[in-house]
């Protein structure tokens, strides 16, 4: 399948990069940090006190950055798992127009998960609310990292739904998926 907003889909992917390489840079110097204050006890010297307050909060919202922003270039780069044994053996009439039921489905629950999440985001705006731990941070930056990885994915699958249902209602017959979950 070839995807026009593929541009789209890599930049969620280098948003989703930037997320772990984030996680892995604090975690890094927190490590770092700890060595040296460890080994300034060691010497008989005062700990320096180098920690990263907040450090696991942080890395838990830099996460699911990570993990909601790349959801759409794995979909459209046939990362997601997915289950090819029973619909191999259909002739690809058939396996067409369950891939467009099965596209239908996954585009509706995405599409309702971003609907909640958007009110989600909304509330968390209307009310400040902020997270519980050492720092404070505005719920609403984490949760606005999600609700773009989720749209995104509903564009792709949205995408992947008009070629499908194209091909499912002008040559069924020419329909083909390969091994990687494109056709």
């Amino acid at each position: 399948m070839r995807y026009r907003l593929t541009p789209l889909y890599k930049a969620g992917a280098y948003g989703s990069v930037i997320c772990l390489c984030l996680i892995c840079g604090m975690i890094t110097a927190q490590i770092l940090g700890r060595m040296a204050d460890k080994f300034m006890v060691w010497i008989g010297q005062d700990s320096l006190g180098l920690a990263i307050p907040g450090l696991s909060e942080i890395s838990g919202f830099l996460l699911v950055g990570a993990s909601f922003l790349g959801l759409a270039y794995t979909f459209v780069n046939g990362g997601h798992i997915r289950v090819t044994l029973l619909i191999s053996h259909l002739s690809p009439t058939i396996r067409v127009f369950l891939e467009l039921w099965c596209l239908s489905l996954a585009l509706l629950l995405c599409g309702f998960l971003a609907w909640y999440t958007f009110w989600l985001v909304d509330d968390s705006i209307a009310f400040n609310e902020v997270s519980y731990g050492i720092l404070r941070i505005p719920l609403w930056i984490p949760q606005s990292g999600m609700l773009l990885g989720i749209l995104m994915l509903c564009v792709a699958l949205f995408e992947a739904w008009l070629q499908v249902a194209i091909t499912a209602f002008t040559r069924p017959a020419e329909f083909i998926i390969d091994d990687s979950g494109h056709e």
